[in-house]
């Protein structure tokens, strides 16, 4: 559900929040609504009634994260257009999946004779609403990911000496790295290959622990195997799985994870 591809239950929490206080809401509007024009519905009933309207959209969520993720509006008009061509399938969804919890609800719970025929006039009806929906739920998901991945950015700890150099062997004889000409660093099991302009030079540390030990605002961490000094990288593209590709000036390219996404959006933003 987030830029990461771990399940993030901060995202949850809130969208469980923000529902429950638009149900309660809508209860509470459609209540007085009916009152005004002398209706006599209880307030138990106009609270079913919006309860599924808000279960389906809450289970619609994952898919308007997946859709974000893979078309984010900053992408562009094509992607603006396929956002805007997907609000009819959400509203159909949305429309069927509360049509069909009423049903059961009413006449196979409570036994009464309920009726929610899907007409096009309902259908359009729906649709109205749900393009304001669907913008405030988008709106949200946007606002969400971009907090949480501000959040999730590793700040660096101001009294901690960051090595500016390191010293490798090459050949048989050890030779002075300089951290700032390092493009990208790979995890060889105890020990570390260190890209520098095209050459390979292997030291002795875990990935794990460079991590620690280098500036966290250069040196991100882009897939298990792989830190990558982001003044090095050129072009970030969309590649598979939710997963991107990076590629750096000394040709390299690279995986950039979901796992890793919010690290490396925190340091590089991308405007895709």
């Amino acid at each position: 559900m987030t830029l990461s591809d771990r399940f993030d239950w901060r995202h949850v929490a809130v969208w469980t929040g923000l529902l429950a206080i638009s149900l309660f809401a809508h209860t509470q509007t459609e209540v007085a609504n009916a009152a005004h024009r002398g209706a006599d519905v209880t307030w138990s009933r106009h609270f079913t009634l919006e309860l599924t309207s808000h279960l389906v959209v809450g289970a619609l969520l994952p898919a308007i994260y997946l859709l974000h993720r893979r078309w984010p509006l900053a992408g562009g008009w094509r992607h603006l257009a396929l956002h805007a061509a997907a609000m009819l399938p959400f509203t159909l969804l949305h429309t069927l999946g509360m049509a069909a919890l009423r049903l059961l609800w009413f006449n196979a719970v409570l036994g009464e004779a309920y009726s929610f025929p899907v007409t096009l006039g309902r259908l359009g009806y729906e649709f109205a609403k749900d393009i304001v929906n669907y913008g405030m739920l988008s709106a949200g998901v946007m606002a969400m990911r971009h907090v949480f991945a501000r959040a999730a950015a590793v700040a660096p700890a101001p009294s901690a000496a960051r090595p500016e150099r390191f010293a490798v062997r090459r050949r048989d004889r050890e030779i002075m790295v300089e951290v700032a000409d390092i493009d990208w660093i790979e995890a060889a099991g105890n020990y570390a290959i260190l890209h520098v302009g095209g050459e390979r030079l292997e030291i002795r540390s875990s990935l794990s622990r460079l991590e620690t030990e280098l500036d966290p605002t250069r040196f991100v961490r882009v897939h298990k195997s792989h830190l990558v000094n982001v003044t090095r990288v050129v072009e970030v593209t969309p590649w598979m799985s939710g997963d991107w590709r990076i590629k750096l000036k000394d040709g390299a390219e690279l995986n950039l994870s979901r796992r890793y996404r919010a690290r490396f959006e925190a340091a590089v933003p991308v405007r895709s």
